[in-house]
């Protein structure tokens, strides 16, 4: 009788561990596109945030019909969209795409563009909100 919970236990694993698709993009539609690559993204690190970004928008501009651009957006983990989004760059830097003349390669533009976020970032007022959340006590009230 002990045995069946410990199957039923490791069948149960095993389904969530293979159906579980967290670190890849959903092309189901729009919407479950860009709500998977906005969970991706927040779990990214900084710096590969926003090739992240860069190269999804990029494809996005590059493919304009929706069923193509979900079918190649469908299942890709972040390495592979930045890796098309590098191709995208070459493609279009050769092709002498507007825009892209500025930048002599993929890191220089990256660094561009994280230097444009950490500015506009800088730049932000402070929520007042947030000093109403401060979790420090004041003890000297007691």
């Amino acid at each position: 009788m002990k045995v069946l919970p410990t199957i039923l236990t490791l069948i149960l694993c095993l389904f969530l561990t293979s159906c579980s698709k967290g670190n890849q993009i959903n092309g189901r539609s729009l919407r479950t596109a860009n709500r998977s690559v906005s969970h991706i993204k927040d779990r990214l690190p900084v710096d590969k945030r926003i090739e992240f970004e860069v190269s999804f928008w990029s494809l996005r501009d590059a493919i304009r019909d929706r069923k193509d651009f979900l079918k190649a957006v469908d299942g890709k983990t972040p390495e592979e969209l930045i890796a098309e989004g590098k191709k995208l760059f070459q493609k279009r830097k050769n092709a002498g795409f507007k825009g892209y003349d500025k930048f002599d390669s993929w890191d220089q533009m990256i660094a561009e563009y994280t230097k444009q976020r950490m500015d506009q970032n800088r730049h932000k007022r402070p929520d007042p909100r947030d000093r109403q959340n401060n979790v420090l006590y004041n003890l000297s009230n007691i």
